[in-house]
């Protein structure tokens, strides 16, 4: 992907990692368009940050991608990147439906169904362009389970096996498929993210990664630093060791 000349549509981005993203995109002279839920924000981001666009869209509501899609087309034809940004994190207890079943619910609508239908939403389109972008969103939670989240785990680790099955779809086509994979990063996704000393700082994440975007214009993946600890625990034989010190335990305790 190029880092610079593009149109770049970014749903769920009204926050965190997906804002700051179209802030550097916007700053390196693409065409960003910024998507959510709540008109008001979107009306804020817009005002505060002269040249992105903004359209509403619930990615949660099949509805609204329909006609969200028709609406950034409209306007943006020249449109070569989606970035299928939202997501949902959520703390689960898997002993009893009730701790569970309705968040895991969510959790798949948003994560996983919402992607979908976001690439299903714009896949004609982005085959007729001459060089075109999907940029999925996993998780170092793809690779390593994090006790508390297991439907974002799963979530997260389908992410990554449909990037790798897309990519494989569109091979002779002129879409890349690109997957960013964020370790834990200081924003509001979970309660106490924002401050916790574990989360990468998210102008450093948001830096990294665009560095790794310019500089790695053929990459598949997009890992930090800070992800790759999770990403290749299996393959250095260390996938024990890191679960444990995930969640916060002792590797050697029975």
């Amino acid at each position: 992907m190029d880092i610079s000349g593009n149109t770049i549509f970014i749903p769920g981005a009204t926050s965190g990692i997906g804002l700051e993203l179209a802030r550097a995109f916007a700053a390196r002279g693409n065409t960003v368009i910024v998507g959510g839920r709540r008109t008001e924000l979107l009306d804020r981001i817009a005002a505060e940050n002269p040249g992105i666009h903004t359209v509403r869209i619930d990615t949660a509501d099949p509805d609204s991608i329909a006609d969200a899609s028709r609406a950034v087309l409209a306007d943006h034809p020249d449109l070569n990147v989606l970035v299928t940004m939202a997501g949902i994190m959520r703390s689960e207890d898997w002993t009893a439906p009730s701790g569970f079943l309705a968040t895991a619910e969510a959790t798949v609508t948003t994560n996983l169904l919402g992607p979908i239908r976001l690439i299903a939403a714009f896949i004609e389109h982005l085959r007729s362009r001459p060089d075109a972008t999907i940029m999925t969103v996993s998780s170092g939670l793809a690779f390593a389970p994090l006790r508390v989240t297991p439907t974002y785990n799963a979530t997260k680790a389908a992410i990554h096996m449909l990037s790798e099955s897309l990519r494989l779809q569109l091979v002779d086509s002129t879409v890349k498929v690109l997957e960013l994979e964020p370790p834990a990063v200081r924003t509001a996704l979970m309660p106490g993210q924002e401050t916790s000393d574990f989360a990468m700082p998210l102008d450093d994440f948001v830096s990294e990664v665009i560095g790794l975007v310019e500089s790695q214009s053929e990459a598949t993946e997009i890992q930090v630093e800070n992800v790759k600890f999770l990403r290749y625990g299996e393959a250095r034989g260390d996938y024990a060791q890191v679960v444990a010190t995930l969640n916060g335990r002792d590797p050697h305790a029975r």
